[in-house]
């Protein structure tokens, strides 16, 4: 009996029968070739050009949120404490900006996703990239001052535009912060509830901050309360629909092909902040 026709495509079994006896063997599959950008999470194929401008603008947004939390002077919220206490820290032998410090600690934070088997998505790096610098940019052209009423101003602007541009990044589908990536990753191991994991993870950088130096206060309340409350009434409007369902859950890449075991960084959004 002659081979089977399908062998040429080199993952089918090769099937011969000599004198009665059947003999298997299967030729070795061709194996891809992987670029730099496949160890992301697959970019969804809707609506691109949308998802990109609005991640962009989202991430461009939080930076100068950030910025304003500190020119209001009422405390930060727990990562950023944490922030302005370790470039507090590092200030004693080295000056780095606090939009340097920002990027430094995503990045390490980044790094711990390996152990985790979590995967990045573009907009992770992206929000490596952007937000660091956008706050610097801010905190060179806001000045600080000394009047209450614009302090309040810029503590209110800041939270209601840092839920803006969280529900923006967030809504574009493109992939989890660094921060939270972190957690969704260690609930995702079985390490605690997203509870538990996440109020372990900002209580102890709350601390650490706070030892450092960094500004806790009315703030850091303000922002703790009403932050959820912001990002579940603004996400659902901002969030970009998947046309096979029409809900905003983010569309099936063009690459569906490539299955992955691991943790894509999808995450609820009950639980996300953009970080």
């Amino acid at each position: 009996m002659p081979l089977l026709r399908k062998w040429l495509w080199g993952d089918r079994p090769i099937v011969q029968h000599d004198g009665g006896v059947s003999t298997e063997a299967v030729l070795p599959r061709t194996p891809r070739r992987r670029t730099p950008l496949a160890v992301l999470a697959p970019i969804p194929a809707d609506r691109r050009i949308r998802r990109f401008g609005q991640l962009v603008i989202g991430l461009v947004l939080y930076g100068f949120t950030m910025g304003l939390m500190v020119r209001a002077v009422f405390g930060l919220d727990p990562w950023d404490v944490f922030h302005q206490g370790l470039t507090k820290l590092i200030g004693h032998w080295v000056h780095l900006s606090y939009g340097t410090v920002i990027t430094g600690a995503s990045v390490v934070v980044l790094l711990a996703w390996i152990p985790l088997r979590q995967r990045p998505g573009i907009g992770t790096v992206l929000n490596v990239l952007i937000i660091g610098w956008t706050t610097d940019a801010t905190l060179a052209v806001i000045h600080p001052t000394g009047t209450l009423a614009v302090r309040i101003l810029f503590l209110l602007a800041a939270v209601i535009g840092n839920a803006v541009a969280g529900a923006l990044y967030i809504g574009a589908g493109l992939g989890p912060g660094p921060r939270d990536g972190l957690m969704t990753g260690m609930v995702a191991r079985g390490i605690g509830s997203v509870r538990v994991v996440r109020t372990s993870i900002e209580l102890s950088v709350l601390l650490v901050g706070w030892l450092g130096g960094g500004a806790v206060g009315l703030g850091t309340a303000v922002y703790a309360l009403a932050i959820g409350p912001l990002l579940q009434l603004f996400l659902p409007r901002l969030r970009v629909p998947s046309p096979e369902t029409g809900d905003g859950q983010v569309g099936r890449s063009s690459e569906g092909d490539r299955a992955d075991n691991d943790n894509d960084g999808a995450l609820p959004v009950e639980f996300l902040e953009g970080r």
